[in-house]
């Protein structure tokens, strides 16, 4: 039974059928075809066989002329399912078949195993012919850090959130995220958040609930009402400034942790001033930026600035 994580994701795409055919150009670099217009047309995809295949969702790319130019399947894959090796390349068929116009099979799956399975090369037999699906996994969605992205590319930040949320940088792309839902109407808002929710696992819920309390007991009104409902009003007012001080420190440790831990898999060798800076440091984002820093970097000057 498809649930709300499923759901939602496929309805991103039936409301905001353009993302598809700018992510393909923006995040595949996919040469797409010119096009006037992307609509959304039957997911039935009915054979001359006692059986009805039936995918998310199919969308339609047409010429100004009116001509269609490409017809993109869309499958929300939440876990792996061996019987989606046989039924993409049959939606590739008759979608083309029927359609008589270039198809290809855009699978969205958030978990990285998932998205590993789905992106394998589909072999139609004695290696003649193959479908190879595009799959919009975290390989493929950027790590969506600044408010202001996130208000520009709502969905992109959402599927951002659910594909890295629970990473080394997870809170600051969940808090990116949220930012971004403002501009949503609330029922809009509330089943992205739930999305987003769904996927955390508990450190980053518990990691995102210190923050909302936080935010909460400093007077800063920074997430949407639903957001700060996540603290209900009794929990807060019993917490006590000791307690949330130290689920805070229990935080920045994790930060600091997961920081050395990747500089020494790098062969990264810190001084002992560097060491005493990192933990000294009580600032979320920085800590943040500096894990960020480590990829490619050689030196802890590099990491640190």
């Amino acid at each position: 039974m498809p649930t709300l994580e499923h759901n939602a994701l496929v309805e991103m795409f039936r409301e905001h059928p353009e993302l598809a055919p700018r992510w393909l150009a923006t995040l595949f670099h996919v040469e797409v075809p010119p096009h006037a217009s992307v609509a959304v047309v039957e997911s039935s995809l009915d054979q001359l066989l006692p059986v009805e295949f039936r995918a998310d969702l199919v969308l339609e790319l047409r010429a100004a002329s009116g001509a269609l130019v490409l017809a993109i399947v869309i499958e929300v894959q939440r876990d792996v399912d061996p019987d989606k090796r046989f039924s993409w390349p049959t939606y590739v068929t008759v979608v083309r078949a029927r359609k008589r116009c270039g198809t290809i099979v855009l699978v969205v799956a958030p978990d990285a195993g998932v998205a590993a399975w789905a992106a394998e090369n589909i072999d139609l037999g004695l290696g003649r012919g193959n479908v190879e699906p595009l799959v919009l996994g975290p390989a493929v969605v950027p790590e969506i850090t600044d408010p202001a992205d996130a208000e520009n590319e709502t969905e992109l930040a959402v599927l951002s959130a659910v594909a890295h949320g629970n990473g080394p940088s997870g809170l600051t792309v969940v808090q990116a995220a949220l930012a971004g839902l403002g501009r949503l109407d609330q029922a809009h808002a509330m089943v992205y958040f739930q999305l987003i929710w769904n996927g955390l696992r508990e450190p980053m819920r518990q990691a995102l609930e210190v923050l909302v309390m936080e935010r909460q007991i400093e007077g800063e009104a920074t997430f949407p009402p639903f957001v700060q409902k996540l603290v209900d009003r009794g929990k807060l007012e019993g917490m006590r400034e000791g307690e949330l001080k130290g689920m805070r420190e229990g935080r920045l440790e994790g930060k600091r942790d997961t920081l050395l831990r990747l500089l020494a898999r790098a062969g990264i060798v810190l001084t002992e001033n560097e060491s005493a800076r990192i933990q000294a440091c009580t600032d979320i984002a920085t800590l943040d930026r500096w894990i960020d820093n480590v990829l490619g970097a050689k030196t802890a000057t590099e990491v640190l600035s």
